[in-house]
């Protein structure tokens, strides 16, 4: 079988038509963009955040930005996708993929699946990332949300055992111990679980696994352990690494990598950043029974997210007793005799066993050959992509953290599938960023979806916005001064609900439904006319009435 499929320029636009009417009425990604730097590198977190005027000349381009998606193609005339069951005599694969973390085993797997050949590398596993090492499954899976949200889980229980002494629980002899070396074991054997099937899962649906690492050697050649391979589309999906600034000492300091696999729990850590990785790790270890420093150089923690949250954040973060030093930055890490830290930051000294770096990721592109073959990079190295996930060499293409657009596993695999559908399924589709459900584990939990109070401001000039903070009907019998708080932002003129925020338990779970109600534009009456559950926290999405502030520029 051998089908050519023609992208012209009026399939593109015909494919992008929802995304031109939502830039048109307002609602494009902002937040999406924005959020970045919460969780990626150092260079997008800088980013500063849009301004009416820029959000404004957005939907004024939005055509041009739609033209300008596939420039290179139509510079070049046509650019032609073929779609083979079997690689020919010409390469030696239809698709090769550097990478095997969520996208890249999501698109090559549909790849395989389109009855294409498929091969995709990976280095040996290993927990801790390095040049020569990762694994089948990538840092979602082996370094990443899943082993971290079991480590969330496993902190739960020490607040559980204080707050069920409210509901008569009693402990006569001794509190619970905690094993941590027991838990890390468990962790790591169910890692070894989702490895296997990571890999089972590829090699059943037909695709070829090197092992080893990957580097581009042209458009349509790979290098993995030694070994070349032809194929006709190259995918670059090699996600990010941990980045540790250059200070002095810098040697002492741990990421995230590092802390799911230490050896014992630390006494004392000082963890440095605010962001997704930074606010989840100070809970895990503050709920085991560590003390935690948090350093951050905002005034507040979780950057790009909507301001009362931020600030509601802080507040919880330190009924938890977390210390913060805002408005901080680390600048030299001491080892002391004793084999203890002595941090040195911008407003003091902190004395801690173990220092976690969770200030960023970058792209993890070093070493693969992408540059020397005419594949453009950004300043901090990520792949520099169109709107379709291809690069400026028309045959090498890039999904997930590696292209720095919204670094979060689901976003990945989406990007893989768009990938799919444009190059082997005649459909040419570009990822839809808008509307982005996220949240951060931290204890307690944060969660988002569409734009900040500050973001809807500026982009729709006038906005109702409802709040609610209440203490949850646990608490009021387990004793613990724990918070929750709710707000939806909703533009005036539609009533479409723009922005949904929730910081409370449970508020993972409950956002991504939001998140649907809210890719569909539901209004702030449909959201009135849903029946509550009660007693639940996620009724109060649907049974605030009255407005707390209304915004008129």
């Amino acid at each position: 079988m051998n089908v050519a499929v023609v992208c012209s320029y009026p399939a593109i636009v015909a494919q992008s038509g929802r995304l031109a009417r939502n830039v048109t009425k307002g609602r494009n990604a902002v937040d999406a963009r924005h959020r970045v730097g919460l969780y990626g590198s150092p260079a997008s977190s800088a980013a500063a955040p849009p301004t009416r005027q820029t959000l404004r000349s957005s939907r004024a381009n939005a055509g041009a930005v739609l033209t300008g998606a596939y420039s290179r193609a139509t510079a070049a005339g046509r650019r032609q996708v073929t779609v083979r069951a079997e690689a020919d005599g010409e390469y030696d694969y239809d698709l090769f993929t550097i990478g095997a973390g969520s996208g890249g085993v999501r698109a090559s797997r549909m790849a395989a699946s389109a009855g294409v050949k498929v091969a995709v590398c990976e280095m040996p596993f290993s927990a801790i990332s390095s040049d020569e090492l990762g694994g089948v499954g990538g840092t979602c899976v082996l370094r990443g949300c899943v082993p971290k949200k079991l480590f969330v889980y496993g902190s739960h229980y020490a607040q559980s055992f204080e707050e069920s002494q409210g509901f008569g629980w009693d402990f006569h002899e001794s509190k619970p111990s905690h094993d941590w070396g027991r838990m890390k074991q468990s962790k790591n054997k169910e890692l070894e679980r989702l490895t296997g099937i990571y890999m089972n899962l590829l090699q059943s649906s037909g695709v070829d696994v090197k092992v080893g690492r990957g580097k581009v050697l042209g458009p349509h050649t790979v290098e993995v352990a030694g070994e070349q391979f032809t194929a006709r589309r190259i995918l670059i999906a090699t996600g990010g690494r941990a980045f540790v600034p250059d200070i002095p000492g810098k040697e002492y300091a741990i990421t995230s990598d590092e802390a799911l696999e230490l050896g014992e729990l630390p006494k004392r850590v000082c963890v440095v950043g605010s962001g997704f990785i930074a606010l989840e790790f100070a809970g895990i270890f503050a709920a085991f029974g560590s003390q935690v420093d948090l350093v951050y150089r905002q005034e507040l923690p979780l950057r790009g997210f909507d301001e009362e949250v931020r600030t509601f954040s802080q507040t919880q973060l330190s009924e938890k007793g977390i210390r913060q030093h805002p408005a901080s930055s680390p600048t030299a890490i001491e080892k002391l005799e004793d084999g203890s830290l002595l941090v040195t930051t911008s407003s003091g000294k902190i004395d801690c066993d173990e220092i976690l770096f969770a200030t960023g990721r970058l792209p993890n592109t070093k070493g693969l050959g992408l540059e020397e073959h005419g594949v453009e990079l950004a300043e901090n190295g990520a792949v520099k992509v169109d709107k379709y996930s291809c690069t400026s060499v028309p045959s090498i293409w890039a999904v997930g953290d590696v292209t720095d657009r919204v670094n979060l596993t689901p976003v990945a695999l989406m990007e893989g599938m768009a990938f799919v559908a444009t190059v082997f399924k005649d459909t040419p589709t570009a990822p839809d960023h808008e509307i982005i459900p996220t949240a951060v584990f931290s204890q307690p939990p944060v969660a988002a979806c569409g734009l900040t109070e500050e973001e809807a401001a500026v982009m729709y000039g006038d906005i109702d916005v409802y709040t609610s903070s209440f203490r949850p009907l646990k608490h009021t019998v387990s004793g613990s001064s724990e918070r929750s708080f709710m707000k939806l932002i909703v533009d005036a003129s539609s009533d479409v609900v723009v922005g949904a925020h929730m910081v409370g338990e449970d508020a993972p779970e409950i956002m991504q439904g939001i998140g649907i109600a809210m890719k569909m534009e539901a209004t702030k009456q449909q959201f009135d006319s849903v029946v509550g559950i009660h007693p639940t926290a996620a009724e109060e999405f649907v049974t605030m009435r009255t407005v707390t502030r209304q915004i008129r520029q």
